[in-house]
C-alpha cells in the first residue's frame, strides 16, 4: 500500500534525481524543461544580417550629391540640371530684336536680329576685339526733324549716336567695321526720278556717313526688290540674311 503522504509518480510529481541532478519541472507538465542551445549575438549591421534604417530617418536634403551622381541645387532649371549632370547643355543665349527706327547693343554671346528690311537698312557696327556689336534699323537717309529727337530713324544721326554709345563701352573706331543689308526697291514709281527709290537713297546715305565717321564697310547685301531679315552674332562677327524663297546669305 502507498504511504498517504507520498504522491504517485506522474503529473505534478518530481522525477528521481538523475546522476545527482534534479531537473526543473515544466509548468503544468511532468516533463523537464529543455534548455536552448547557446547562441552568439551579432551586432546590428554585421555581415549576413540585414540592417534597417531607423524609423523616421531623414533622407538626403534636396541638392545633396550622392555617390555616382551629380546634382544641382534645388530649384535649378531642367536645362541647368542636365548640364550639371554632364550633358554639356548651356543656357539659351540672349536674343535681342531690333525694331524699326531702333538700335540694340550686345556683347559676346547672343544674337541681334531685325525684320522687315525693305527700303530700310540694317547696319551692324562691330568691335572684334571686344566682341561688342550694335544693330541699327534706319528708315530714312537724313534727319530733318525739328530737334532731331528720333535719332535711330535716320542714317546720319543713327550712326553717329550709336558710335558714341559703343565708344562709351570701350570700342575704338580704328578697330570697328560695318556690315549692312537692305535698301531694296519695293515699289515701282513712274519716271526716272530717284526720289521714289528711297532704298537707293538710304544705301548712299549709309555709305557716306560711315565713311565720314571713319568706319570701313566689310561686307554688304543691298538693293534688289525683296525684304530681308538680318541677324548678327557678336561672338563670331558673322551676319546672316534671310529672304523669302532664297538661301541664307552669310554677311
Amino acid at each position: 500500500m502507498m504511504n498517504s503522504t507520498q504522491r504517485p509518480f506522474g503529473a505534478g510529481a518530481q522525477r528521481p534525481p538523475v546522476n545527482g541532478t534534479t531537473p526543473q519541472r515544466g509548468v503544468g507538465t511532468g516533463m523537464p524543461q529543455r534548455t536552448a542551445a547557446p547562441t552568439t549575438a551579432r551586432p546590428v549591421g554585421a555581415a549576413g544580417t540585414a540592417q534597417r534604417s531607423p524609423i523616421g530617418a531623414q533622407r538626403p536634403a534636396a541638392g545633396t550629391a550622392t555617390a555616382g551622381t551629380r546634382s544641382a541645387p534645388a530649384g535649378t532649371s531642367s536645362v541647368a540640371q542636365r548640364a550639371a549632370n554632364g550633358f554639356g547643355l548651356a543656357a539659351a543665349a540672349q536674343k535681342l530684336t531690333v525694331g524699326i527706327a531702333d538700335m540694340k547693343i550686345l556683347q559676346m554671346d547672343g544674337e541681334l536680329i531685325t525684320y522687315a528690311l525693305g527700303s530700310c537698312i540694317g547696319i551692324c557696327l562691330y568691335d572684334p576685339k571686344l566682341k561688342l556689336a550694335a544693330l541699327i534699323h534706319i528708315m530714312l537717309p537724313i534727319n530733318m526733324e525739328a530737334g532731331r529727337k528720333n535719332t535711330m530713324k535716320y542714317a546720319d544721326t543713327g550712326i553717329r549716336e550709336t558710335l558714341k554709345m559703343l565708344e562709351a563701352k570701350g570700342a575704338r573706331r580704328d578697330r570697328m567695321i560695318a556690315k549692312i543689308a537692305g535698301g531694296a526697291k519695293m515699289f515701282e514709281v513712274a519716271g526716272n526720278s530717284t526720289l521714289g527709290n528711297i532704298g537707293q537713297r538710304n544705301i548712299e546715305s549709309v555709305r557716306m556717313n560711315l565713311r565720314k565717321e571713319g568706319i570701313r564697310i566689310l561686307s554688304e547685301n543691298v538693293g534688289g526688290s525683296v525684304a530681308r531679315t538680318l541677324s548678327f552674332f557678336p561672338a563670331t562677327g558673322i551676319g546672316e540674311i534671310r529672304a523669302y524663297g532664297q538661301p541664307v546669305i552669310t554677311l
